[in-house]
């Protein structure tokens, strides 16, 4: 089903009643792959090597990070019952993360699903400064290299639009979303 709701643009996410609901937003945010913004300070953290990017290697953790409360932040969208039907996705090779480490400690992250050139970011976390920049912009030049098409954020955030990302309306992303599904990319 989840697989399904992807194609058509649709994402779930659990409300504070641990009931799940669909979103299909209007407008929808995006990065284009081509445009991403790697400010100065971040590509010089890139360069210094700061963290051990990895892939897929803490997968469940990432998740669980990503629901846990922080500053600002104290429910969180993603239930028990999402990690688990993310973790299933995971194991059948269409979720997947990318990790921040440092010392052999996640310290930062995201997830996400990946069905032909299409990758939907879920979420992300970072308990070290920069950390889910420096994934996010491993993510963008792994999509780039893999030839995926379309980096969708859902909702727009002042730090994704620091990155790069816009908002575009609904018909022009399920119009993306259609070319992206097309394509014989893939992520691993």
């Amino acid at each position: 089903m989840l697989l399904s709701a992807y194609c058509q643009g649709v994402f779930p996410m659990a409300h504070e009643d641990g009931r799940i609901y669909w979103y299909d937003p209007d407008p929808r945010a995006i990065i284009p792959l081509d445009r991403f913004h790697v400010s100065r300070s971040l590509r010089r953290t890139i360069r210094q090597q700061v963290f051990d990017i990895r892939i897929d290697s803490a997968f469940t953790a990432v998740m669980e990070a990503c629901a846990a409360p922080a500053p600002g932040r104290e429910e969180t969208w993603i239930s028990d019952e999402i990690i688990e039907a993310y973790t299933r996705l995971h194991q059948l090779g269409f979720a997947h993360s990318v990790e921040a480490w440092q010392e052999n400690k996640l310290v930062g992250g995201l997830y996400g699903v990946a069905i032909g050139g299409f990758f939907a970011g879920e979420s992300m976390f970072s308990d070290v400064r920069d950390s889910s920049k420096v994934a996010v912009a491993f993510l963008v030049a792994h999509l780039n290299e893999r030839k995926f098409s379309l980096l969708d954020t859902q909702f727009m955030t002042e730090h994704l639009r620091r990155l790069g990302a816009v908002e575009i309306p609904a018909v022009a992303y399920k119009l993306k979303l259609s070319q992206a599904l097309l394509s014989s990319a893939t992520f691993r």
